[in-house]
């Protein structure tokens, strides 16, 4: 990486980073994991609390939030986002501003192997299977089966999964 790469990068100190991690230029990474031989693309914000595995590569634009974990081997593609909050304001009903305390960040859970098409988008509270796969597009709103492959808005099983 050279330096001026790294000028258009925002990696917090509390970062952790396995080995051999390619991260590109005009990324904002903070309080997350990342696991060895995973590449970061583009304009790729991962929060605070956020975990991805080895293996893994995240497509630019992507945004991946606080509750996310993304294990080994997966694919996500460009500008896909993962939501954590069912219920998102910016405001309580006495007109102050929305803090921390003020919400529940909902966990979702990306397994190993997956297949995210670019541009889907990830409601929280759900888990996509091992080697699933998620069609450009789509709105997944529920669990995906392991093997299985969903599409569209909100994402319908296209495939089943092979049987185990």
């Amino acid at each position: 990486m050279s330096g001026s790469e790294q000028l258009y990068q925002r990696i917090a100190a509390d970062v952790k980073l396995g080995q051999r991690v390619k991260i590109f230029a005009f990324t904002n990474l903070y309080g997350c994991e990342i696991g060895d031989d995973t590449k970061i693309g583009t304009f790729v914000e991962i929060q605070k609390g956020a975990r991805i595995g080895q293996r893994c590569k995240i497509s630019s634009h992507s945004f991946i939030c606080e509750g996310v974990t993304i294990e080994d081997e997966v694919f996500i593609g460009h500008g896909v986002t993962f939501i954590n909050d069912r219920f998102p304001r910016a405001t309580n009903t006495d007109g102050s501003l929305q803090t921390e305390a003020d919400w529940k960040c909902v966990p979702t859970t990306v397994r190993q192997g997956a297949s995210i098409g670019s541009g889907a988008t990830i409601l929280c509270g759900v888990e996509i299977g091992r080697r699933a796969t998620v069609g450009a597009g789509s709105v997944v709103t529920r669990n995906v089966p392991d093997g299985a492959v969903v599409a569209g808005n909100p994402a319908r099983l296209l495939r089943a999964g092979a049987a185990a």
